[in-house]
């Protein structure tokens, strides 16, 4: 299974359009608190629309509680390789997860440096700070499904 978790994301419209990548493709949902927002904020639920009745959702109070994996991937501009370039299935099995830091600041430099081999990179314009943390997490959910073939998709 695919899981997408969330470092403290501010933007409730940005969380909402990716509880809707998460729906719409299978994936749950792991939110790491402090949150910008409140799980009822009408922005959030406006950009999921009606999608959050099946998504599979899980909260967490801080990064330290949430149960590590052997098959993470944190997403940052600050790492080397390309997310195009990493080997999402590794062995052939088992969930993987997808990690992605806060709009404003992107993931911790402590989180950075104790994964630095399974940090990977979306490529950007060296002058632009980043992409939209939705945009961002559509794009690395689709090189994953990809990778999988699609499998369970139609």
């Amino acid at each position: 299974m695919l899981n997408i978790i969330l470092h403290e994301p501010q933007i409730p419209g940005n969380t909402g359009n990716i509880a809707r990548t998460c729906s719409v493709t299978g994936a749950a949902l792991h939110l790491i608190r402090p949150l910008g927002f409140t799980v009822d904020d009408t922005k959030l639920k406006r950009a999921g629309l009606d999608y959050w009745h099946d998504l599979r959702i899980s909260y967490y109070d801080s990064f330290d509680v949430f149960p590590k994996h052997d098959n993470m991937w944190f997403f940052s501009t600050k790492a080397k390789t390309v997310y195009s370039d990493a080997a999402y299935y590794g062995d052939g099995g088992g969930d993987i997860y997808l990690m992605f830091g806060r709009e404003d600041g992107g993931l911790p430099d402590r989180i950075l440096r104790e994964y630095a081999a399974r940090c990977v990179r979306i490529p950007m314009l060296s002058d632009k700070r980043s992409l939209n943390l939705s945009n961002s997490v559509a794009i690395a959910v689709y090189e994953v499904l990809r990778q999988g073939g699609f499998a369970g998709l139609r």
